[in-house]
């Protein structure tokens, strides 16, 4: 009988792996504060106060990362919603005041840098709050704005409630 020996396992000189990654699609999100108690005031007076802070989050990695954010509101009402238990969004000003914080390179621009700039609030037109223009890939920007009613001669006391939207795109 003759022995064979087997001959040593060649290694090869190279090997190849096919790895993959995916790069997702960012998003473009707005958060407002979910409540905001604004104060009190008699009728014909002015009850002034801050929403809390609003922040746009800009994670779309874009070559233009521009975006605009706007603000409506609803009628606030108490009672049966009468036309004295009503306060009109046109009754209601908002200046969204500076920049709390921002991350990210472009221009951010409040649309209502201070209390003189103040503009009346409507419930179908919606009211420029914050823009950035320009720059590249995310970034952030934050602000806290300030609503003044102009409470009617007419209100009825009570609790009125309303609704504060800002949407950003």
């Amino acid at each position: 009988m003759v022995g064979f020996l087997a001959a040593p396992a060649a290694a090869a000189p190279t090997d190849d792996t096919t790895a993959t990654f995916e790069v997702l699609a960012g998003t473009l999100d707005i958060v407002a504060p979910a409540t905001a108690d604004l104060g009190d005031g008699a009728p014909g007076s002015v009850i002034t106060g801050q929403l809390g802070v609003v922040t746009v989050t800009d994670s779309r990695g874009s070559a233009d990362a521009s975006w605009v954010a706007s603000v409506t509101a609803s009628v606030f009402q108490t009672g049966g919603g009468s036309p004295p238990e009503t306060v009109l969004p046109s009754e209601i000003d908002y200046w969204s005041g500076p920049a709390t914080a921002t991350t990210g390179d472009g221009t951010f621009t409040p649309g209502q840098a201070t209390a003189g700039d103040a503009d009346p609030l409507d419930s179908v037109t919606p009211l420029t709050a914050f823009t950035h223009a320009g720059g590249t890939g995310g970034n952030t920007a934050a602000w806290n704005p300030t609503l003044d009613v102009n409470v009617p001669l007419d209100s009825i006391a009570g609790v009125y409630t309303g609704t504060v939207t800002h949407s950003v795109a």
